[in-house]
């Protein structure tokens, strides 16, 4: 195998139209592994040679479900997505073609249409979100499933604040030419890199939580310990935000608790230069890409 698709799953109404839409847009010799952290697949899956599923039935949290899924992989390359992302013709082979083992990758970021409201009454179509009665005449809405990247915006530019919080860069992204462009953070639905540098760099460091301020981890870990990150603009994946309120919210409970957990770890480690996998002070990186809210004194 060429590279392990890593997706850890709870609670995740879209995983199965996902592994559907890898399978149908992969051309280099890649596989699925899939880790359902607590919570069977609804839809279930359906059977395929490229596909591992794997079940539990206590939830162990995100980072350990990607790491057992990352355990069960004997690629050379394993990209983590999220259970609710749909990818372009080739991205893998896209990815792969250009690949160097000393950076992290991640696809252009397009926003994912997964589906349309429609009444069941009088026909009132609205764009998805949380779960309520038609706005025109109080009736119930069912879904339409639509599954398309949308046009814009095309993300490939991403930042930390002093709080290493995430943000879009649009700024910056005016300054990127070329198709392998560099990007300061990760937003951490999907990213790649050699089993070999997840296992070097705990890119899912158990002992931060469960869930929470993953891309900045990936993105930090990467930068500091000597590797790049890059965003190919050749392809690109689209991923769904959580806008359905508790049809689609978050899978773990305590979610809040959980991030806190995980940012406070990741600040407490690399603003106070506690990382010990690291070549680089975490200044060395601002001072590369001088992100705005900073400043000359941060």
């Amino acid at each position: 195998m060429d590279l392990s698709i890593l997706i850890p799953a709870r609670n995740e109404m879209w995983l199965s139209r996902t592994i559907e839409d890898i399978l149908q847009h992969i051309e280099a010799d890649t596989e699925v592994i899939a880790v359902l952290d607590g919570r069977l697949a609804d839809p279930p899956i359906k059977q395929h040679e490229r596909v591992t599923i794997v079940y539990l039935q206590e939830s162990i949290g995100q980072r350990a479900a990607t790491n057992m899924a990352c355990k069960l992989s004997k690629s050379k390359y394993v990209l983590k997505c999220d259970a609710h992302c749909a990818f372009d013709q080739g991205f893998d082979r896209k990815m792969l073609d250009v690949m160097n083992d000393n950076w992290t990758m991640v696809p252009v970021m397009k926003n994912l249409h997964v589906f349309d409201w429609v009444c069941t009454k009088c026909d009132h179509r609205k764009y998805q979100g949380p779960t309520e009665p038609c706005e025109k005449c109080g009736s119930k809405m069912v879904r339409d499933v639509v599954w398309r990247a949308k046009p814009s915006p095309n993300s490939t530019s991403f930042r930390v604040t002093p709080e290493l919080e995430f943000r879009y860069w649009g700024a910056y992204k005016k300054k990127q030419k070329g198709d392998i462009v560099d990007t300061m953070s990760l937003q951490g639905s999907c990213f790649m890199l050699t089993r070999k540098k997840y296992w070097e760099l705990k890119i899912c460091d158990e002992s931060w939580g469960s869930w929470g301020g993953q891309g900045a981890e990936v993105a930090l870990k990467t930068w500091l310990s000597g590797g790049e990150v890059k965003c190919n603009k050749k392809t690109w994946y689209a991923h769904l935000f959580r806008t359905q309120g508790k049809d689609f919210s978050f899978p773990y409970p305590n979610p809040g608790k959980e991030q806190k957990k995980a940012k406070n770890t990741l600040r407490e480690t690399f603003l106070n230069n506690q990382w010990d996998r690291a070549i680089h002070p975490i200044s060395w990186l601002i001072d590369k890409f001088n992100p705005p809210e900073w400043g000359e004194n941060s």
